[in-house]
């Protein structure tokens, strides 16, 4: 599969729900950086360093199928032209079409290099003792 050239870290962030809502291995991984020092963090899951890592931690998971992911909402971006930070809440369904998760906070970071846009960190946990919706955050930006 070649590698997409994305122009915009919103471009990156979209790509990279939807290939963790269809649990696609191979679009997860062309949406991250080439370089080692890439840093993925799930929910009750280790920090992982680096791309073959990475790749096997999100193949795990995946192994069980799809995720629906039903949105991430309440961005709070920060951005300049070569790094771009997205903080934002994620709701997820889980496998009932009644029942949803509690929501998860994710930051995710990209950076801006040669071939375009790419996610260098991906960093999600839950919100200790959180039982309502997050509908009090607005979304904005930072620069």
């Amino acid at each position: 599969m070649s590698r997409p050239i994305f122009t915009s870290a919103a471009e990156v962030e979209a790509a990279f729900y939807d290939a963790l809502a269809r649990a696609d291995i191979s679009a997860m991984m062309t949406l991250w950086s080439e370089d080692e020092d890439v840093v993925c963090i799930r929910p009750d899951e280790p920090r992982t360093v680096g791309l073959a890592a990475i790749r096997e931690s999100w193949r795990k998971l995946f192994s069980s199928g799809p995720r629906r992911i039903a949105r991430a909402s309440h961005q709070v971006v920060s951005a300049n032209m070569m790094l771009t930070v997205h903080n934002v809440c994620e709701y997820a369904s889980t496998g009932d079409a009644d029942a949803s998760a509690p929501p998860v906070i994710a930051t995710n970071v990209y950076t801006r290099g040669a071939l375009g846009w790419r996610m260098v960190m991906h960093h999600a946990s839950e919100i200790p003792g959180e039982d309502q919706p997050l509908m009090h955050l607005a979304p904005h930006a930072v620069h």
